[in-house]
């Protein structure tokens, strides 16, 4: 038998070179399913996306889908592109188990935890004060480099990731530790700073969305002392005073002690992130 994508439509194009087409799954010319590609600039990088994959019931279990993704990788080689990438609701088993059968690899995942009940209390010894104006220029200088090396393994550019890490940080906290609806905190214990959180309590845009936790870090002479989970409690302590019921995440793939360590406070996995190179 015969797999193959039937264009449904002409290609459609974007600004900067996106584009996305809609196709049909045929086996033999019998249409069984439907997919949906993209591709986009990303920092200079041809990047495409399997945007939506359905095969119809009756024909599931054949390795339709299969074939049809291996399809769509050969469409998304003639777009240009290098990376094929998907994001997949984290109880789409089939599809998880599919991606990981095709070869994708985790490049990162979203939690979530539901907040109830009072807030929680810090361990003894264990206090958390705002971080100083003062602080705040060493503490965003070691962000941005920080952000600028994931950006960089993750194959962005040197040039592009730092200019898109200081667009980042200008966009989500425009008036540093002042920024409206933010929380910039020091974690010490026994009277030592031991580490930081940064919190965003609400989104600007959309009232919906969860809080959400850019930055929990211990100072590397206090880890592996608690502090970590220490951090996480003041940032849900944060959220249930200013009534917000909900705190987000997101955690690289790979990264199994804060995967362990997240897992044990109750974060569940929302949505998982992919990526295959395509050679």
């Amino acid at each position: 038998m015969t797999t193959t994508l039937r264009p449904d439509e002409p290609e459609r194009h974007g600004a900067g070179g996106a584009r996305s087409r809609r196709y049909t799954v045929c086996v033999n010319s019998r249409p069984v399913g439907r997919i949906e590609l993209a591709a986009e600039q990303w920092f200079g990088v041809e990047i495409g996306r399997i945007a939506a994959l359905e095969i119809q019931e009756a024909d599931r279990r054949r390795g339709r889908a299969t074939v049809a993704a291996l399809a769509a990788e050969e469409v998304l080689r003639g777009w240009g592109c290098g990376e094929v990438q998907l994001d997949v609701p984290a109880d789409a088993v089939i599809a998880l188990r599919l991606a990981g059968t095709l070869g994708y690899t985790e490049r990162n995942r979203n939690m979530v935890k539901r907040l109830s009940g009072p807030a929680p209390e810090l361990p003894d010894g264990s206090s958390v004060r705002p971080l100083a104006d003062s602080e705040f220029p060493a503490w965003e200088e070691h962000k941005l480099v920080t952000y600028l090396e994931d950006l960089v393994t993750r194959g962005i550019p040197f040039a592009q990731a730092s200019a898109k890490a200081e667009a980042d940080h200008r966009a989500v906290l425009p008036e540093g530790p002042r920024t409206a609806g933010t929380s910039l905190l020091t974690l010490a214990h026994q009277g030592q700073d031991v580490g930081t959180v940064w919190v965003r309590l609400r989104h600007d845009t959309d009232p919906q969305a969860p809080a959400w936790v850019f930055s929990v870090e211990v100072d590397e002479a206090y880890r592996g002392r608690g502090h970590g989970r220490t951090l996480m409690l003041v940032a849900e302590r944060e959220c249930l005073e200013a009534g917000v019921h909900r705190l987000g995440l997101n955690v690289f793939g790979g990264n199994t002690p804060a995967l362990a360590l997240y897992g044990t406070l109750g974060y569940a996995t929302t949505r998982q992130y992919l990526f295959k190179r395509l050679l």
